[in-house]
């Protein structure tokens, strides 16, 4: 839609978090517009048809899905809700890694987790690689599973951040995408679209807004994108928020990026199983075999293993893969594969990255970032979530909590 000159609630981001915050809004029946940069609705969450199938290059399960509110939106459109147990809860392929092995880290990993619950509340904040046996013969497969939770290695993630993180450990997906679900959900919401905010102008009566569609006076503004875009400062305050800039530099993105592969021999392998990549030097690949029966493979990559990918080139992540389950596999199986989609979020400027970690003696920039300032300026995100932040349903849940808070500001106004 064009550009309105004025509205009560302009909210900036149209991830889960914006979505969520305009749903609320719209129900309030109050004036608002939601500002997306990019052409399309969904942020990091993103589905994109290749190969015959709706394909989730950003987020894709339904983490605590028996209490995720976009598991009831997604029902409430439609859409399927697959209920079958995740990949990662049974063995895994034995190609290099023999159940024997895969038993033996399950134990080791049990520990660790363990030794990360038993951390004593009273201790100051710690990296969780302290919780690390000296010399582990497991530790680097440890670091490679922190990539894929937390998007960055053990040693810079906080222990306090991951004690506050709650699940329920139930994981859906939804067959059309989680993507799709979201921007479904959105479509009754004003938007406008290519519409980057460039300065947030709260020094007078009404704030002013500058974006790449032109100006916008509004009453409150709900401000949505990725914790490193304002850590950035890719949208500019004036006056300056030295303590929001300090609290979203505490809360880094880390990387997870994902590969798809189309699967001519599916048949060889079963539905819904995995396979670990070799261990390298910067972390090891987790490859999802037939993803809801599909011939297809969903190749997962963190950290500096999926940041020193992305730094050589657009091509990288498929070779990569492509190569390594072929020497794990067999080399008949690799004319049998074929890129199909690839993210890489790191090298997106309107993401930088996944999903946020706290530093280690930042746990507490969650609550500093999503607090209001002067009751005209709301933050959401995942990044606000004091306890399913890295998720869309935190983001969803940090997106309403700001919009409530904007709607009661409004009414004492």
């Amino acid at each position: 839609m064009p550009l309105p000159s004025e509205v009560d609630v302009a909210v900036i981001g149209a991830g889960s978090a914006g979505v969520a915050a305009g749903r609320r809004l719209l129900a309030a029946k109050l004036n608002f517009i939601v500002l997306e940069a990019r052409a399309r609705i969904g942020g990091r969450a993103w589905t994109v048809e290749a190969g015959g199938f709706p394909l989730d290059v950003g987020c894709g399960w339904l983490h605590s899905a028996d209490r995720n509110p976009w598991t009831k939106i997604a029902e409430a459109e439609a859409l399927t809700v697959d209920r079958s147990s995740p990949p990662w809860g049974k063995p895994a392929l034995e190609y290099g890694f023999s159940a024997a092995a895969q038993r033996e880290f399950r134990e080791a990993m049990a520990e660790f987790y363990q030794r990360l619950d038993e951390a004593s509340e009273k201790h100051r904040d710690r990296p969780l690689a302290d919780f690390l046996e000296p010399g582990g013969k497991w530790n680097s497969m440890l670091q490679a599973i922190s990539t894929y939770v937390n998007g960055v290695e053990l040693d810079r993630a906080s222990v306090r951040d991951y004690e506050a993180y709650d699940d329920s450990g139930v994981n859906w997906r939804v067959a059309e995408g989680y993507g799709t679900a979201i921007s479904v959900a959105a479509r009754a919401l004003p938007f406008a679209l290519d519409c980057a905010v460039k300065l947030i102008d709260h020094s007078g009566k009404r704030l002013r807004i500058e974006t790449a569609q032109g100006v916008l006076s509004t009453r409150a503004v709900i401000v949505t994108v990725p914790s490193q875009l304002i850590a950035e400062e890719s949208i500019r305050f004036t006056p300056a928020l030295p303590a929001k800039l300090k609290a979203a530099a505490g809360l880094p993105l880390g990387l997870a990026d994902k590969t798809f592969l189309a699967l001519a021999d599916a048949e060889r392998f079963s539905e819904e199983s995995r396979i670990f990549g070799k261990l390298h030097a910067e972390g090891a690949a987790n490859y999802h075999i037939r993803p809801f029966g599909r011939p297809v493979i969903e190749c997962y990559f963190g950290g500096k293993l999926a940041r020193e990918l992305e730094d050589a080139g657009e091509d990288a992540f498929g070779a990569f893969a492509i190569d390594e389950l072929a020497s794990l596999v067999g080399n008949d199986l690799r004319p049998k594969l074929k890129l199909l989609a690839s993210s890489a979020w790191a090298r997106d400027p309107l993401a930088r990255g996944s999903y946020s970690y706290a530093l280690p003696g930042h746990e507490d920039d969650r609550a500093r970032l999503a607090s209001p300032v002067n009751d005209r300026l709301f933050f959401g995100g995942e990044a606000c979530s004091p306890e399913h932040f890295t998720t869309a349903h935190g983001a969803y849940e940090a997106g309403v909590t700001a919009a409530e808070q904007a709607i009661a500001a409004l009414a004492k106004a």
